[in-house]
């Protein structure tokens, strides 16, 4: 029988040089496995008489233990000093000033779609939306613009290619939220225009419109909100009183001045620049041009389903771009659109 001390230091000595666990497990099946020192003693004594073995088990169980409180002991040291190391590495300097919570906030054209749609929606009307991919009819000929129509040139635009990789004339990004316009007064008609009376149309169109055009007042994606109010007895009057209506409030000045100047839109008729004038600030005595507006041409009416003889309406469009420019007194559009989180911050 071999010297159970001297097995029981090699193994203590043999755990102690050890400083990976994995390396340890396998200095233990050198002691405690299956083909370990302690195990080949066990497995000697069935040559032992019955005394000799009881005697003998004991000292080898003393001898085993003590290696497995050595290895329990080395074990514990290697677990200590990974925490202790890890701890080191993530060590946090609590001088160190604290994160701020980033506070977020809402784009200012996004601040102001939703103030003029507040403002619309406090007189009656209701806001809609449309697809931006649109077709040809709803974005051109709907609204008096039939193909070769000179206007068309104004709206240069994106089109979108076919299965073929042509141009597919027929389908576009839309140019402005008119036809949004169009779709809801043909759903209107196919859900009203069986009845003798046909309620009143009365909507906003807000939303993103796309044209080829990049510069400081331009830019190729920019947002549009249309407006739109169709019944039986509405006329010019009612344009000009909303519109200037609208803008006061917007601009939260009963004083500012507010013009209509002729001009000429193929989807009305009689048609109008609306302009404003403030009489304080940077911009005082300064006529700035804010929006488009006018009747609704007969031919419009016609090509929805609605009869001109009948119902007449106005429609109004401008650019929440340029109104957010002038209530903020931002000078570039292009700022709107950088992504630049110092100017964004401005407005939260």
């Amino acid at each position: 029988m071999q010297n159970l001390d001297r097995i029981v230091q090699e193994a203590r000595v043999d755990f102690s040089a050890t400083d990976d666990p994995d390396a340890l497990e396998q200095v233990k099946a050198r002691y405690l496995g299956k083909s370990g020192r302690i195990t080949a003693l066990l497995k000697e004594m069935a040559r032992l008489s019955p005394e000799e073995r009881k005697a003998t088990g004991q000292t080898i169980n003393r001898a085993k233990e003590a290696i497995e409180n050595a290895l329990s002991e080395r074990r514990d040291a290697l677990r200590r000093a990974a925490l202790e190391r890890r701890l080191a590495e993530e060590a946090v300097d609590v001088t160190l000033p604290g994160r701020r919570e980033v506070q977020g906030g809402l784009h200012p054209v996004t601040r102001t779609l939703e103030r003029i749609e507040a403002l619309f929606r406090s007189i009656g009307f209701e806001v809609a939306d449309g697809p931006e991919i649109e077709a040809d009819f709803q974005n051109f000929t709907a609204l008096n613009m039939p193909e070769g129509h000179p206007a068309r040139s104004m709206h240069d635009t994106f089109y979108l290619l076919d299965e073929n990789g042509a141009v597919a004339d027929d389908v576009l990004l839309r140019t402005h939220t008119s036809p949004i316009q169009v779709r809801y007064m043909q759903a209107h008609v196919e859900k009203y225009g069986a009845l003798e009376t046909m309620p009143d149309i009365r909507i906003i169109a807000p939303g993103r419109v796309y044209r080829v055009d990049s510069d400081a007042t331009h830019s190729p994606m920019f947002h549009q909100v249309e407006g739109l109010w169709i019944g039986a007895n509405v006329s010019l009057a009612d344009l000009k009183g909303v519109c200037a209506d609208f803008l006061r409030r917007f601009f939260e000045s009963d004083d500012l001045k507010v013009r209509f100047r002729p001009s000429f839109f193929p989807f009305t008729e009689p048609s109008a620049e609306i302009d404003v004038a403030f009489m304080s600030g940077a911009l005082e005595g300064r006529w700035l041009e804010i929006a488009g507006c006018g009747m609704v041409h007969p031919n419009v009416l016609r090509h929805v389903g609605i009869d001109p003889e009948k119902y007449t309406g106005f429609a109004f469009g401008m650019g929440p771009d340029r109104l957010t420019m002038l209530r903020y007194g931002v000078s570039d559009l292009r700022l709107f659109f950088d992504g630049d989180l110092r100017f964004l911050r401005q407005f939260v």
